[in-house]
């Protein structure tokens, strides 16, 4: 393909080699800050990356990013200085191109290559057949992986339909809060501190219906993962190479999602995320999921001076008590956050204790919304559930890193008429993003909560 747009082989050969160096560097930095390497469907973010650098240039060294310009900038140098105008070269470089194209689609065709990389394992296939190789053999079995049938339809179970789980005597919640806390995870676990425990996600753990751990599978990004198995309701067992990234498929799986499982006719449903709708899509999939508002950035006034570069927890929080309060009918609102977002730093430098001490701070206003939350829907009045969980944890070099647990604490609080906390049970649970999911949809439907069927 290079030597078909430059008619040079010198060149063509080194950005060739060049191209393959990048995606190296690339993958590599991601697995030694998020644990997986290159994904085929990272892909699908460059155009992503131009309008968001912030995202993701945060996850590379200095060096790393000098080094991709300077490669940037070499090779559009040698394009331009040892570009070739003889048509027959670049006809020669556009025949192996297509020979090779032909090439490869029929081998891929062979019953051995078909066989390869049945389960969506990037770590071990890249181990095994390469990095460019995993990239297009995972890319091949998600386009092969088939849609889901429609969702059935939830249907209320009465203690006479369900004996053994009879419902409890507690009104439906009229308003549901569910907050997807961008980083959010106890520092005293992260860091071994007792110090650094958090009393506001103490305290809801102390007067939670239902609480514990939830088995996120990202770490360190990935945010996607978590709200799609909490807002779609389905494991990554069953998603196959879709699990990578959901969101590239979910507008077909509009069913599975909590406004449409509610009932749009009963339930009003907002999306509440102070950033760019078009990420990850979602200005199409959650209109199409059944959120009848999205509340984005434009919103929300820009951060002051002082206030670091996103939009505050502390905000947020005063837009769903603004929504609660004014609800008229039965109302989900679900929120993701954002101030917590990395990279880290403080005042002091940037090694892993500053970092951490950077992390400390903003997760603290994390917990606080949590608490202004828990005391704002108490004050409403009215039967009400608030739900708070983190995406994934926080990558921190020398304090948080890859190859660890990678749970995040989550709390479910359940409020009645007067705007008392109903304790429940106060049962610890370790679930998953997708079982949290069901354990809206039952608490939302008037249901008891069960273990086992969770």
């Amino acid at each position: 393909m290079f030597l078909a747009l430059c008619g040079s082989v010198l060149v063509s050969a080194v950005l060739a080699l060049a191209l393959q160096a990048l995606l190296a560097l690339a993958s590599n930095a991601k697995r030694a800050m998020l644990g997986e390497p290159l994904l085929f469907s990272d892909l699908a973010l460059i155009g992503a990356i131009f309008r968001h650098p912030q995202f993701y240039l945060s996850a590379l060294k200095v060096w790393q990013k000098l080094a991709i310009g300077l490669v940037a900038a070499a090779l559009l140098v040698a394009l331009a200085w040892l570009f070739v105008p003889d048509p027959a070269v670049h006809l020669w470089g556009a025949g192996l191109a297509l020979g090779s194209f032909a090439a490869l689609a029929a081998i891929l065709r062979l019953p051995s290559f078909r066989a390869l990389a049945p389960e969506p394992d990037a770590v071990a296939d890249v181990a095994r057949h390469g990095l460019l190789p995993t990239l297009l053999l995972h890319w091949l079995r998600w386009r092969a992986s088939a849609d889901p049938a429609p969702c059935p339809a939830p249907k209320r179970l009465s203690a006479q339909a369900d004996p053994d789980h009879p419902a409890p005597d507690l009104p439906a919640p009229e308003v549901i809060v569910a907050v997807q806390c961008e980083s959010f995870a106890d520092p005293a676990e992260l860091f071994g501190d007792r110090a650094m425990a958090l009393p506001g996600l103490a305290a809801a753990r102390a007067q939670a219906w239902q609480w514990g751990d939830l088995q996120v599978s990202g770490f360190g990004a990935y945010t996607m993962r978590t709200e799609y198995a909490v807002l779609f309701g389905r494991e990554e067992e069953a998603l196959g190479f879709r699990r990578f990234d959901p969101f590239l498929t979910a507008l077909g799986e509009a069913s599975y999602a909590l406004p449409q499982r509610l009932g749009p006719e009963r339930w009003r449903s907002l999306f509440v995320h102070p950033h760019d709708m078009r990420f990850y899509g979602r200005d199409r999939i959650l209109p199409a999921g059944g959120f009848a508002e999205l509340v984005g950035e434009a919103h929300f006034d820009p951060p002051g001076p002082g206030e670091g570069r996103y939009v505050s927890d502390a905000a947020i929080t005063r837009e769903l008590l603004a929504q609660a309060r004014c609800a008229q009918s039965a109302s989900f609102l679900y929120a993701v956050t954002i101030e917590n977002h990395g990279p880290w730093s403080s005042a002091k430098g940037n090694r892993a204790e500053h970092l951490v001490e950077g992390y400390r701070e903003l997760v603290g206003k994390s917990d606080a919304m949590l608490s202004e939350l828990t005391d704002g829907l108490a004050a409403l009045e009215r039967p009400a559930m608030l739900v708070f969980f983190g995406d994934h944890r926080p990558s921190i070099p020398g304090a948080s890193e890859p190859g660890g647990p990678r749970h995040t604490p989550y709390v479910v609080l359940r409020f009645d008429a007067s705007g008392q906390v109903v304790p429940g049970a106060n049962s610890r649970r370790d679930i998953t993003p997708a079982a949290l999911h069901h354990a809206i949809l039952e608490g939302a439907l008037g249901r008891e909560q069960d273990g086992a069927r969770t």
